[in-house]
């Protein structure tokens, strides 16, 4: 359990010193969510019906911000084989991994999701149903993620590579995401229904996610 504590305390210390950390998706986040107005035009009330896929598909292309390179640094220093061959199991120090890369640079796109919210003429239930939903279902987008990360850690630039492999498979999410997040402002379904799904689709990549991550790292050191 220490080991794992400090390997957190070195992956937030990592995400917060290279490549931006929180603030370079916070800024694509905002970039997505003000140009959406300019795009669709002044009807606010449009804005408002479409403000949580917005937000939405903003959080998912800011998720992938970083992820390339969630165990890509580790193989190019040599790192990676030396947690392949710790003590602590894999599966255990690839989602330690993850919850540093969520907590750093995921986190605080759901804290400002109400603010950018405001935005899009969104009223308060409908901001907090949104800011609920990214709470739970942002994890699975992170996880899975991290599969599309360790299947091209050996690749030097894998970045599209990841983002083709992690988009269909993030779909769901998405789905039930916003189908929850819509359901203040007059969604097709209440919201229970689609966030009991979204929350089930974050639990199930939560346990699976991690193997399917130790497999293709080890697959890749092969």
């Amino acid at each position: 359990m220490r080991a794992l504590t400090a390997l957190y305390a070195r992956e937030w210390r990592t995400a917060r010193r290279i490549g931006g950390g929180a603030s370079v998706g916070a800024v694509f986040f905002l970039i997505l969510v003000a140009m959406m107005p300019f795009a669709l035009g002044p009807d606010l009330r449009l804005l408002a019906k479409l403000g949580p896929a917005i937000l939405w598909i903003a959080a998912l292309l800011s998720t992938l911000l970083g992820l390339d390179r969630l165990f890509q640094a580790d193989a190019e220093d040599g790192s990676l084989d030396l947690i392949c061959h710790a003590s602590a199991p894999l599966e255990a120090i690839v989602l330690v991994k993850c919850a540093a890369h969520w907590t750093t640079s995921i986190l605080p796109l759901v804290v400002a999701a109400p603010l950018f919210g405001l935005m899009l003429a969104m009223d308060g239930p409908a901001l907090g149903l949104t800011t609920l939903t990214l709470l739970a279902g942002t994890p699975a987008l992170t996880m899975i993620g991290a599969i599309g990360a360790a299947l091209t850690a050996s690749l030097r630039r894998g970045g599209l590579l990841m983002a083709v492999l992690v988009l269909p498979l993030a779909i769901p999410v998405l789905i039930f995401g916003v189908a929850a997040a819509s359901a203040a402002s007059g969604g097709l379904v209440p919201f229970a229904t689609p966030f009991a799904v979204l929350t089930g689709l974050t639990l199930f990549t939560l346990a699976a996610a991690p193997f399917a991550c130790a497999a293709a790292i080890r697959g890749v050191r092969e």
